[in-house]
């Protein structure tokens, strides 16, 4: 599975920013005290297997109320793939939870872990409780965006198509229109099958002419991500190769966007003009950027290929060859051209 899907985007998605910045709630207890500064060396050390057991025992030692210890348990049971220790976590989050934005948090959270677990493992029982605590987070704060989407993915791989619709109408009525997450709920109201397939994340840039473009722009089309940048020699030596991808397909349904991970603005353009990269173009400012943290990308040259409906087919990294890969996408994206479609009427909110 490629990394878009990984612990990054998790991590983004379990923990919002308002749960990150509240107030440290570390253990009382002193035994749970020492372990829980134990635990904090062994993640200076990078040993996280250590350290979530470590955190694990603190809480425990301090009857289930350190609520710090319950993030690191959820945070980092989710980056090692130990979906029962990032449960409990969020479980004993939620019986912590005072407040209602905070009681909403927690259920969203717990909801998340189980959404995404049932993704990572392919088992649709998971779903049932996600939606079970999407539900419980939206009663404690009716208007939590973030919720409401969630619930309707959860709901559509319950193949829930009607509820799940009705959930991303209410999502796209809380978003602006140029939201790249509210394009993505209309698109799923049009076809709620692909809320159930591996979508490659929403996201909008602004290219080098000051063009807005969103990934939802161009769905019917086939789309090379090609992250990459300056200062990065292989980047460079892939240079010829991606110029003839971009070339030998412009007259396809098909796009490069070139996402570069330069700091350097002006240097950046400098190269584009020099080196004629005529398709577009855009910078990410680095690994922190956010397109590059919602693919994952940790290393480049790194190349994504979503198909004409928005799914993520391949990742590649290095200057791998993916021209066979790209004909057969292609020849279902203009098979799609060729079919007339409806335009569908999205269903309306229950008041």
């Amino acid at each position: 599975m490629t990394r878009w899907f990984g612990t990054l985007l998790l991590l983004l998605v379990l923990i919002p920013p308002a749960a990150a910045q509240e107030t440290p709630q570390g253990p009382t207890n002193e035994k749970a005290k020492k372990t829980y500064k134990e635990a904090e060396g062994y993640l200076h050390q990078h040993m996280i297997d250590l350290a979530v057991d470590a955190f694990k025992k603190a809480d425990k030692q301090d009857d289930g109320h350190c609520v710090d210890c319950q993030r690191k348990m959820l945070k980092y049971g989710v980056e090692l793939g130990e979906w029962k220790v990032a449960e409990v976590g969020a479980e004993e989050m939620v019986a912590q939870a005072q407040g209602a934005k905070n009681i909403a948090i927690a259920h969203y959270q717990l909801g998340s872990v189980y959404y995404f677990e049932g993704l990572q493992k392919h088992k649709d029982d998971f779903f049932r409780p996600a939606h079970e605590e999407f539900t419980k987070a939206l009663a404690s704060a009716p208007n939590f965006p973030d919720a409401v989407f969630s619930d309707g993915k959860a709901l559509a791989h319950l193949h829930q198509d009607d509820a799940a619709k009705a959930s991303f109408a209410t999502f796209a009525k809380m978003r602006p229109e140029n939201d790249p997450e509210r394009q993505r709920a209309l698109l799923f109201i049009e076809q709620p099958e692909l809320a159930r397939a591996r979508m490659a994340p929403a996201f909008a840039v602004n290219l080098r002419d000051g063009q807005r473009l969103s990934l939802d722009d161009l769905k019917g089309k086939v789309v090379l991500i090609d992250f990459w940048a300056t200062w990065c020699e292989p980047c460079r030596e892939a240079l010829p190769h991606i110029r003839e991808i971009a070339r030998k397909f412009q007259d396809e349904p098909f796009v490069v966007l070139s996402v570069s991970l330069d700091d350097d603005e002006q240097k950046w353009k400098d190269f584009v003009s020099k080196n004629e990269m005529t398709w577009r173009q855009c910078r990410d400012g680095g690994f922190k950027g956010p397109v590059a943290q919602l693919f994952g990308v940790n290393a480049i040259p790194n190349t994504f290929t979503i198909d004409a409906d928005g799914i993520l087919q391949d990742q590649h990294i290095g200057d791998a060859s993916i021209e066979g890969k790209l004909k057969k996408l292609l020849k279902r994206a203009r098979e799609l051209q060729a079919t007339p479609k409806s335009t569908p009427v999205p269903p309306q909110p229950a008041n």
